[in-house]
């Protein structure tokens, strides 16, 4: 299959696209060249594939001819960098999101994978929460994503499959680490700093998933007949990864060490819900996730030991917020994350 990954230079991209590789797939790599140099460990070289070196918002449907399918995973990824400049996450999370959908449905690429988000549940609810939920986002994110997959949805035809991963809280070691992560950035500070901050109350929820998973879910989806998955939204996960967050913070201090805390969310969004993942289970048999929270913490913990991990390259290399600081303060990248020169 001829496969159009965009953000295959990011956290699940680069853990997806060696397993697109392996399978045989043909693949083409759409990235702006952000995060180039947050490799994990420092100097690795992930697989190189032919990139398209652009930004998704200038994507036509001249660049989705003669694929199979797209995996659009290029997106502003969390609430803080939503947060950064709330029309520029509309923009690229959003907007740039619907052009290439309708692009590849032009150019008559029969799959779309749209990287969507359980963050688009806000607050969430008591009880469990499956794929017919009603939306309460809280943040430009995950407003970005609920309008995103609605306007995508309607685009379904005969010719035409998307399908929705909405991803959980992902975690763990990838080619190009990110930071900021809740699981991942605390077993950093616990290790380096000796404590362990938590956004949120301790016994709010939040569903978890290995960044391997994650890039297995996606791997499979392409395996799987598309009238199977087709126009339909699926959790990416396993319902037994779903965690308190005191929980959390209590298996880092047991595998790490380091003194607990906990504060407010900033963002007002607790992320207190459980999701359901038999829609996945049930379309996807291929797809079983591998890990659990306390083997990842531990995977976590030893590649931190053994790169000698340093607080100040770590929030500078791998914090996604520091590195668009970084580059706009360079004179990379604008206000609008527009070029200020070409990233090579």
């Amino acid at each position: 299959m001829r496969i159009l990954l965009t953000g295959h230079e990011g956290y699940v991209g680069s853990a997806l696209l060696p397993l697109l590789l392996t399978a045989g797939h043909d693949v083409i790599g759409l990235d702006p060249g952000w995060f180039r140099d947050c490799a994990f460990p420092p100097g690795a070289t992930p697989p190189e594939v032919p990139t398209l070196r652009m930004d998704v918002r200038d994507v036509t449907f001249e660049h989705c001819a003669g694929f199979d399918a797209v995996v659009h995973l290029a997106a502003l990824s969390n609430d803080p960098l939503g947060n950064l400049n709330p029309s520029v996450t509309y923009d690229i999370n959003y907007h740039a999101a619907v052009r290439l959908a309708r692009a590849a449905k032009t150019a008559g690429v029969p799959r779309f994978l749209f990287s969507s988000t359980c963050s688009m549940y806000g607050a969430g609810s008591a009880g469990w929460i499956d794929e017919g939920v009603s939306f309460a986002p809280v943040t430009p994110y995950g407003e970005s994503k609920v309008l995103a997959e609605r306007r995508i949805a309607a685009l379904a035809d005969d010719e035409f499959s998307p399908v929705f991963l909405r991803n959980t809280t992902a975690y763990g070691i990838a080619p190009k680490l990110r930071g900021d992560l809740l699981v991942n950035n605390l077993v950093a500070f616990a290790l380096v700093a000796g404590r362990i901050n938590v956004r949120g109350d301790p016994d709010a929820w939040r569903p978890l998933t290995h960044v391997s998973d994650i890039a297995r879910a996606y791997a499979a989806v392409l395996g799987t007949r598309r009238e199977i998955w087709h126009n339909r939204a699926y959790h990416v996960g396993v319902k037994t990864e779903n965690h308190r967050l005191g929980d959390i913070a209590r298996l880092i201090e047991e595998t790490v060490g380091g003194r607990v805390g906990f504060t407010p969310d900033p963002y007002g969004d607790d992320q207190g819900y459980r999701v359901a993942c038999d829609r996945i289970a049930a379309d996807i048999p291929s797809f079983r996730p591998r890990w659990t929270l306390a083997e990842g913490v531990r995977e976590l913990t030893e590649a931190y030991r053994s790169e000698r991990l340093n607080l100040a390259e770590f929030e500078d290399r791998y914090l996604r917020i520091r590195r668009i600081r970084r580059l706009q303060a360079d004179g990379l990248l604008d206000r609008r994350l527009r070029p200020g020169v070409v990233i090579a």
